[in-house]
């Protein structure tokens, strides 16, 4: 479950403290005051910087410090620390020795091997506490169901109890038999049987369902796990001594329980990652370059119509987490309130309300909408984190509510300010089914390129308006 995060975290932890090997080795020398001999042996040293890279990261990775890291303590952390350092600093002396190259001297190596024990300790117990005050403000929190209620569930249960630094909220437990309904089990109540399963996701905030049941309930729960796939959720199966070969199934590992993970959703996180950086790089310039857009938007808003400059609304982001959404106001103060006796005009089959020519936008935000200029507020939703620039168009939840099970996938994946139904058809889609379609259609086929594409693609069709309404 947590395996896959472990191993971008081991990736960027590698890459930083090589970093500060590198630099605490150059620093080594204003430290012995060696300054004559700096550009005479730079040459030299650059050259030896592999070997001492090549031994940090060894020995680090051996002593295991990039190890199963959310369950580390602070004393681990330093204990590997100075195994390293000492081992280290003898097989580089060592070698310095072997080699004879006597431009370097020992004091010069201590001070560089303890300049990089202090800075890797200090950045080690900085990110333990850092996600530690994280998980205290229930940040970075992964909401889990449990289904099972027996021993290896309360196993389970117990260890998630005993480690709250790995920021996993137990929502319940669910069972087969209805009669345990309320029951406290390991500090955690029975929130509901198997046929409750899909309420449960329906109105909670779940980011994965755990299976931790018999092997004789395999065959009860393969329904169960079909509707949380179904809504894009992860599913995790907690193994014994059994082997299931199924596509798009890996094993993971939470400390030393094994498990099953079935993903129907994008997994790449270092793509993932990139995808968010670069959310929030082009967000970040883009607010500040269209900032003189931005005013003189809300100069046209306020001297045209009475009401706020922006629009504010709940929407749902990720597995139906809620967030305001921002755009420039586009119609009449009262909107909200006209809304119901429209609806007869709805253009958009389903829970959507669409319709050409809506009596309720404004002269300005006719404008404003053919180009799309409304929608730039959405890249303050993109920077904090609510959004991306590519994604499902994020929904109310009022309409969420109506959702047909398969639908509900569509929140799997971070909502956008543009995607393929937008970048290709933008409001000439009128079937709701095939706005889903397309949104998981992108979900499905996610990747880098793909979002670059969308983006090229919904360029042109801003600047002339196609299909905006």
């Amino acid at each position: 479950m947590l395996k896959e995060h472990n191993t971008l975290l081991r990736g960027v932890m590698i890459f930083i403290d090589l970093c500060i090997v590198v630099v605490t080795f150059f620093l080594g020398f204003f430290l012995n005051k060696q300054f004559n001999y700096f550009y005479e042996e730079l040459g030299l040293y650059i050259i030896l910087l592999p070997t001492l890279l090549i031994i940090w990261g060894i020995l680090l990775y051996y002593f295991g410090m990039y190890d199963s890291f959310r369950t580390k303590q602070i004393l681990d952390v330093l204990f590997i620390v100075t195994e390293t350092t000492f081992v280290g600093g003898s097989i580089f002396g060592s070698f310095i020795f072997i080699t004879k190259i006597e431009s370097l001297s020992r004091l010069h190596i201590f001070y560089s091997f303890l300049l990089a024990a202090l800075t890797i300790s200090i950045e080690k117990v900085i990110l333990i506490l850092y996600f530690r005050y994280q998980r205290k403000q229930g940040l970075n929190i992964r909401n889990i169901l449990i289904v099972g209620t027996g021993k290896r569930a309360q196993r389970f249960a117990n260890l998630i109890n005993k480690h709250n630094e790995w920021g996993i909220n137990i929502i319940g437990l669910v069972d087969e038999d209805a009669a345990k309904i309320n029951n406290i089990i390991c500090e955690h109540r029975v929130i509901g049987s198997f046929k409750d399963v899909p309420d449960i996701i329906k109105n909670n905030i779940v980011d994965e369902v755990m299976f931790i049941v018999p092997r004789s309930w395999l065959s009860k729960i393969e329904e169960l796990m079909y509707r949380c796939e179904l809504e894009g959720l992860k599913v995790s199966v907690a193994l014994d001594l059994f082997e299931l070969k199924l596509s798009k199934a890996k094993y993971s590992y939470l400390d030393d329980f094994p498990i099953l993970t079935f993903e129907s959703t994008p997994d790449q996180l270092i793509r993932l990652l990139i995808k968010r950086l670069f959310d929030i790089v082009f967000s970040g310039i883009a607010l500040i370059i269209l900032s003189p857009i931005f005013i003189v938007a809300a100069i046209i808003i306020k001297t045209s119509s009475k009401g706020n400059v922006f629009f504010k609304q709940q929407r749902c982001s990720l597995n139906g987490r809620k967030f305001i959404l921002y755009k420039f106001r586009t119609m009449v103060q009262d909107a909200e309130a006209k809304l119901n006796d429209l609806l007869v005009y709805n253009e958009m089959d389903g829970p959507v309300f669409k319709m050409k020519d809506d009596p309720r936008i404004t002269r300005a935000g006719r404008f404003l909408r053919k180009l799309s200029i409304d929608e730039l507020p959405q890249l303050w939703n993109v920077f904090k984190g609510d959004m991306s620039l590519v994604g499902p168009r994020p929904s109310i939840p009022t309409e969420v509510d109506k959702y047909k099970p398969w639908q509900r996938r569509r929140l799997s994946m971070r909502p956008g300010i543009t995607c393929l139904w937008q970048a290709y058809g933008r409001n000439k889609i009128t079937d709701f089914n095939e706005w889903m379609k397309l949104d998981l259609e992108y979900i499905d086929s996610w990747s880098l390129w793909l979002d670059y594409k969308i983006l090229l693609k919904t360029i042109p069709s801003v600047l002339f308006g196609t299909g905006a309404k």
